[in-house]
Order: C-alpha cells, then sequence, then structure tokens
C-alpha cells in the first residue's frame, strides 16, 4: 500500500502555526469582553504571619471598585483538592492541610492569598488592593527543607511534627540492606535537585461569565485540561458539575503546572456571582513567580551496592521533597511516584527509597515537565557515574554490564513496575557513534592546548508515561466533507490538531486541512483527561484512531451500496471511496450528503483505558568545554538517540526533544529559585531569575531508534517530557567528567553556574 501523504510518519508542519505566527492566536486574554470588570489578588508580604484585615473602607471608595472578597466571604467554600494522595507507611491516610479559597488569619508563603479585589479597571483593582490596611504580626519561619524536618524547627502545620507531610517507601527495606552488608563496595552520593518556576511564555489567567439558566457559568482558563479543571472547581464552590462550563482556547505553555486549579479560578466565579457581571483576571509575570506552584525540590542521598567486578547489587535511596506550605493538587503523588523509575534501566535486583514531603514556607510545588521521572533518572544516571569512577570502568561499560538485556523484556524491576520492551545498549551505542565518542580524545587534547576543560557524559532513561485514565474521542463526518474530531486532551504547544489530524489521515487519505480538531470546551466534549504525563497521544491518539476506523467502515458501508460493490473491495483514495483497480469512486463529501443515511453512521466515538503505561527510553551525550578561569562552560555537541516506539511526526517530535533540552540546559546550567532565611523570594523576576535564550542552546542531533510497545495499540510510546528528563543528568555528568579530568572535583550540584564552578575549582587549588 503507497504511503499517505499526510498520515503517519510524516514530518508535516503544524497547521496551528499559521494562527499562532501571525497573531491570531486566542488565549484567555484574548477572550477578555470590553465590559469586563478585573480582578487582582492581594498576596501576603510575609512567608509567616498572623494578620488582620483592619480597613476595607479606605479602598472600598476608590471610585471603580466594585467588590472586595475577604475570608469572611468564602468561608463557606472548599479548599483547593490534594488528588495526588499516598498512603503513608506509619499513617492511616494522609493529612491534608486546608487550603482556603483566601486565608483567614495565618498565612503560610509570601504570595499567600488575603483578598481579591474587582474593579472597572485593573489599575483601580491595583490600587484599591493596595489601599486594604492589613495589621501583621510576623511569626517564625522556615524556608529551608534541610532545616525544616531538624529537631525544634518552626512548624508551618502544627498537626505535623518535624514538618514531616508523609513518609512513605517503595522496595525491600530488609533485604537491601542485607544486601549493602555483603556487597564488596559501596558507592554515595548527596544530591540537590533544585526548585524551579516554571516560567511559561502566556502567564495563567480566568475569565468568569454568568451564562444561560440560573446559576450555570462559563470559565475561561487557561490549563492542560478543561474537564480537570471543570470537576475541581466544582468541589471548591459546591455546585454540579452541570452548573459550569469551562473552556480553554490556544496556552501558551503549561508543563504540568497548569494542570490543577488555582484559587482565581474559584474566586472569579464567586466574583461574578456576586455581581452578575463578566470577572476576568490576568497573573502578571511577578505573580507567576510568587502565586503559581513550582517544579522539583529535592533533596536526595542515594547508594549502591556492587561486587568486585562492578555488578549492581543493591539501590537505597533516602529523599525529602519539598511540598511548600500547602499540598498542591498532584503534590505527593510527584515524588512517589517517580521513586517507582529509580532503578532505571538497570538489573538491580533489590531496592529501597524512602519519601518524606516536607512543609516549609513556601509556594507549593507541583507537576513540572516529567513529574518525578527527571529526579528519579537524574539520581540513577549520577550514582551510576560515581560508580564508574570508583571502579575505574568508563561510563558505558559500566552501563553496559548492569543494562536489562533484550532477552530479558519483559521486566520487572524491584519497584514493581514492567517494562514491555526496550533496547538500552542499542540507543546508547547509536547515540555514542552520532557522537564521536571515540574522537573526544583529539577534541580534549585541542581544549586542553587553549587552557580549557573537555568532558563528556551520557545518561541513559527510561520514563512511564501516558497510563491509567481513559480517554474518548468522538467523531463526525459533517455535510460539507469536513472531518470533525472532538477529544478531551488540551494542547499547549504540542501541535495536537496536526498529529491527531494526522491519524484521521492515515485512515481516510484526507488532507490535513479537511480536519477539524475541537479541544477544551466541557459541553461540546463529555470526558477529558487532559494532557498531562505524555498521555495524549499514547491514550487519546489510539481512541482517535479507532474511532477513525469505526468511521471508515460505516463509510465503506455506505459507498458499497453506491458503488454496488463489498466493502472489500473499496479503499479510501484521496478523499474518496474507490472501487481498487479502477477509477469508479465516491467522494466524502457525497457520502456525508446520500440521504437516507442513519445519523450513527456519520457520528461515531470510540475510547480506550490503558492497562498500563508505556515506557520510552533513550540516550543523551553531552560533550562540553569549561573555561578554568571564569567557570563559564559551553555546549560543543549534544546526541540524542531515544525510542519512542512509533514516530507519529519527526518534526514535531524533533521540536519537543529540543524543548526539553533547553529546559534541562537551564536547570542544569542556570536556573535556581532562592528564598531567604525569612522566607522572601530573592528570585522573583526575571532579572534574578535566569532562563536559557538562544545563546545557550547547542546544535544538537537527534534521532529515534523505535521499539514498537507492546502494551499500545499503535506501538507508541509518550515523547512529551523525556528531552526534560535525559538531558539534565548528561549535562551534569559531562561537566564532571570535565571538573575531575582537569582537578578531581567528583561532585557538583545544579545548577552548574560558572561561579559555582569557578569557586570548586578555587577550592580544590587552595587545598592543592
Amino acid at each position: 500500500m503507497r504511503p499517505i501523504k499526510f498520515g503517519i510518519g510524516q514530518p508535516q508542519t503544524r497547521v496551528e502555526d499559521a494562527s499562532l505566527i501571525t497573531g491570531r492566536g486566542h488565549y484567555v486574554a484574548d477572550a477578555i469582553p470590553a465590559s469586563a470588570l478585573r480582578a487582582v489578588v492581594l498576596r501576603s508580604p510575609h512567608a509567616h504571619a498572623r494578620f488582620k484585615i483592619a480597613n476595607l473602607e479606605k479602598a472600598k471608595k476608590i471610585p471603580g471598585v466594585r467588590l472586595i472578597l475577604t475570608a469572611a466571604d468564602v468561608r463557606h467554600f472548599g479548599s483547593l483538592p490534594c488528588f495526588g494522595q499516598v498512603k503513608p507507611k506509619d499513617e492511616e491516610k494522609m493529612w491534608v492541610p486546608p487550603f482556603p479559597v483566601l486565608v483567614k488569619d495565618e498565612v503560610r508563603f509570601v504570595g499567600d492569598a488575603i483578598a481579591f479585589v474587582v474593579a472597572d479597571t485593573q489599575d483601580r483593582a491595583k490600587d484599591a488592593a493596595e489601599a486594604i490596611e492589613v495589621d501583621w504580626k510576623p511569626l517564625p519561619v522556615i524556608a529551608e527543607m534541610k532545616a525544616a524536618v531538624g529537631g525544634g524547627a518552626s512548624l508551618v502545620w502544627d498537626e505535623r511534627k518535624n514538618n514531616i507531610a508523609f513518609l512513605t517507601e517503595h522496595g525491600d527495606e530488609t533485604a537491601t540492606n542485607k544486601a549493602f552488608e555483603s556487597a564488596t563496595n559501596v558507592v554515595k552520593i548527596e544530591l540537590v535537585n533544585q526548585r524551579l518556576v516554571t516560567n511559561f511564555i502566556e502567564p495563567r489567567g480566568a475569565i468568569a461569565e454568568l451564562g444561560p439558566g440560573k446559576g450555570r457559568f462559563t470559565l475561561t482558563v487557561s490549563s492542560q485540561g478543561s474537564h480537570i479543571i471543570r470537576n475541581a472547581i466544582c468541589g471548591v464552590i459546591k455546585i454540579k458539575d452541570e452548573m459550569l462550563r469551562v473552556v480553554t482556547h490556544d496556552v501558551g505553555g503549561g508543563f504540568g503546572t497548569k494542570a490543577g486549579p488555582y484559587r482565581e479560578y474559584a474566586l472569579v466565579l464567586i466574583a461574578a456571582e456576586k455581581l452578575g457581571k463578566t470577572v476576568a483576571w490576568i497573573a502578571d509575570r511577578s505573580e507567576h513567580f510568587l502565586g503559581d506552584y513550582m517544579g522539583r525540590d529535592n533533596l536526595t542521598t542515594a547508594e549502591m551496592a556492587i561486587d568486585q567486578e562492578g555488578n549492581f547489587l543493591a539501590l537505597r535511596v533516602d529523599t525529602l521533597a519539598g511540598m511548600g506550605a500547602y499540598l498542591s493538587f498532584f503534590a505527593p503523588f510527584i515524588p512517589w511516584n517517580g521513586a517507582t523509575m529509580l532503578p532505571g534501566c538497570y538489573r538491580i535486583p533489590l531496592m529501597h527509597a524512602r519519601i518524606r514531603g516536607v512543609y516549609t514556607h513556601t509556594a507549593p510545588v507541583d507537576a513540572y515537565r516529567g513529574a518525578g521521572r527527571p529526579e528519579a533518572t537524574y539520581v540513577i544516571e549520577r550514582l551510576v557515574d560515581a560508580v564508574a569512577r570508583l571502579t575505574g570502568k568508563t561510563q558505558d561499560e559500566i552501563r553496559r554490564r548492569n543494562f536489562i538485556a533484550v532477552e530479558q523484556m519483559p521486566f520487572k524491576t524491584a519497584t514493581g513496575r514492567t517494562y514491555d520492551s526496550g533496547e538500552f545498549i542499542g540507543h546508547m551505542e547509536r547515540a555514542q557513534e552520532i557522537a564521536d565518542w571515540k574522537g573526544f580524545g583529539k577534541r580534549e587534547r585541542d581544549s586542553n592546548k587553549k587552557g580549557k576543560l573537555r568532558g563528556i557524559g551520557l545518561a541513559s532513561y527510561i520514563e512511564a508515561c501516558g497510563g491509567a485514565s481513559m480517554e474518548k474521542a468522538r467523531m463526525r463526518l459533517a455535510p460539507d466533507g469536513i472531518v470533525d474530531v472532538w477529544i478531551g486532551t488540551q494542547s499547549n504547544g504540542q501541535g495536537h490538531k496536526t498529529t491527531y489530524s494526522q491519524l484521521v489521515a492515515e485512515q481516510l487519505d484526507i488532507p490535513l486541512e479537511q480536519i477539524r480538531v475541537h479541544q477544551g470546551d466541557t459541553d461540546e466534549i463529555g470526558s477529558g483527561g487532559g494532557t498531562i504525563g505524555s498521555r495524549s497521544m499514547p491514550t487519546g491518539g489510539v481512541s482517535v484512531s479507532k474511532a477513525t476506523k469505526l468511521l471508515a467502515d460505516n463509510l465503506k458501508k455506505i459507498a458499497a451500496d453506491e458503488l454496488e460493490a463489498s466493502t472489500d473491495d473499496l479503499s479510501f483514495v484521496a478523499g474518496s471511496v474507490r472501487v481498487v483497480g479502477t477509477n469508479h469512486a465516491v467522494s466524502l463529501k457525497a457520502l456525508a450528503a446520500k440521504p437516507g443515511v442513519a445519523p450513527e453512521m456519520l457520528n461515531v466515538e470510540e475510547l480506550h483505558t490503558p492497562s498500563v503505561g508505556t515506557y520510552p527510553n533513550g540516550t543523551h551525550v553531552c560533550e562540553v568545554e569549561v573555561d578554568p578561569d571564569t567557570g563559564s562552560t559551553e555546549i560543543m555537541r549534544y546526541s540524542v538517540v531515544d525510542d519512542f516506539g512509533v514516530t507519529l511526526n519527526p518534526l514535531l517530535l524533533s521540536g519537543q526533544v529540543q524543548g526539553g533540552i533547553g529546559q534541562g540546559i537551564g536547570q542544569a546550567m542556570l536556573e535556581n529559585t532562592v528564598y531567604d532565611r525569612e522566607g522572601q523570594l530573592l528570585t522573583a523576576s526575571l532579572m534574578d531569575y535566569a532562563i536559557p535564550r538562544a545563546d545557550n542552546m547547542p546544535a544538537y542531533v537527534f534521532e529515534s531508534r523505535d521499539v514498537p510497545c507492546k502494551t499500545n495499540p499503535l506501538g507508541i510510546k509518550g515523547a512529551g517530557e523525556a528531552g526534560a528528563i535525559g538531558s539534565c543528568p548528561a549535562i551534569m555528568n559531562a561537566i564532571i567528567d570535565a571538573l575531575d579530568r582537569g582537578f578531581g572535583i567528583k561532585q557538583l550540584d545544579m545548577p552548574a553556574t560558572p561561579e559555582k564552578i569557578w569557586r570548586a575549582i578555587q577550592e580544590r587549588r587552595k587545598r592543592s
């Protein structure tokens, strides 16, 4: 069969881009009606304090002010939910602190919300917020995670001793400890996976409008899934799901941080109901830093027990995972789930991991691209390099010795994960080939002649994604011959309209322009799991493919009567159903207009509920040059070989990997969220918080070496987060390789800034 011009595997440019790059995108701020009232949030300037709102009258008298909400006005509403709860080790269930829409009398981080002001304009709302008189009584603050779990630290919540939010475990502690006792060697490292600010390009926003029918609302919001937001916010404001329509248009980045509910979504709805007017709230960049959920924030000790040949015997990990002051939507689940991937690509017979969530007087932490899996990969890949250095083996040799072999698939890890497929040696060796691993020695000598250090590092990762929840796709052949697709995932930059359309085009042989993909409206789409955990193509894509097949079968049945042929003799060619080997055909538009066709033949739906997740994997190779006099580091070469099962669109896939690498570069070399001892955010703007720019991005080589997933009907393994998972350890392993070769420096934490590298070199020179 000839390849479909627009179908699977074709490097189609995105159908979304024409509107986006010409300024015709429709983001939440573009949807604000001219008559809408504008809102701002009054946020705490203290990390921990008791307070009393002393006077609202001055603020209320400012012209244009329509409403000021405080805790007293919203006391009958619920808390923001924590969906990602885990089973603690020594408790019946997790204790979840209240997460009120507005705080009543005690704030717990800088940015905590204490009032919501609505006025005719944004400036008047800001003026009123500044005019609110608040009496503050500062309280002791604990902002540093390690100190928070020490004895005598100030408590974020009186109910939680030593600020431990939860303690949970994976693996067999007794057997793991015995393996360590009998090991030839034990390698131990301590790692910081620092807190990050997401910094999506479009800040969050929400618009609440009164809809038709008493008590019904429309909430327009920048999100990663309108159904997730609807279900959560209805629980907060205590209305039935059918009373709230949630709409999400174009989204300028999400990365996990836009997946869950926020206070402002409930507040705009409450205000709109009280005023009978449309109310809009749009965050500025400062609010994003202070009020949005952050990412990562782990302190980890990891140990590997090995025998005399360098074989891995057991893994032991202890992680403190920052939660911030409250438990956000997914927060506890992230380190718990991430820890299930700690064994990585390796045969590690035994493992024990202890994960302790920790409260501090800082902003809450939630999902951020990879949501626990980057943290786990960073731990195991840094540890494996440390084992290589101790045993005198090369980075690739120690991995090759301990990788799970192809013939061992499916492989069940010590944490209960079952990998269905993967050829880890294959993609590592191919990545080394395209990186010219063997030629590194010459390049190192050339760098040394210039007074520079050169290092090379790799990281082989495996992650879990695309499992758990169901996704339903609905499809219709419209009278104009256009195929409409409704799906409950939500694109936030990935290009879903293109890839879903390719899945349809593959079976119907129609151009992408003849397909309309609809997302983001809970009135149009009955259910949806959103776009989180790289689930859209492994789950939503399967649903779309199944629905397309059903529609195609129906169209063949309709065409068989028209063409007087058997369905077995029909095929789709260039937008028509044709009798094979002839020019006898009927167009899809004609089939849609055919009299007497039952509506259900042209309107179909299918769903897919994955029984297990998929396991993308791959190898990143990074080569760096370090200037020992300044500490500055330049990435000289970057190579990636990934296994995504099946490639739907190589052009878009490469873009996803490149974006993930960019975020990995940001974390490995630039980004760091810093709070002082009083809980003040010192890196509260892009003047103080460094994000990667164009000149930080290297040229890179990307290849896919796909091994189809055996547990997914399309063979697909999720791809959206992989670039951010493999990049950090590859970059850090390369930097440490350079520093070890030049100065014997074997440990450095992210971000590897020029100052940090320079100080490490100076310290080593002093000791020499």
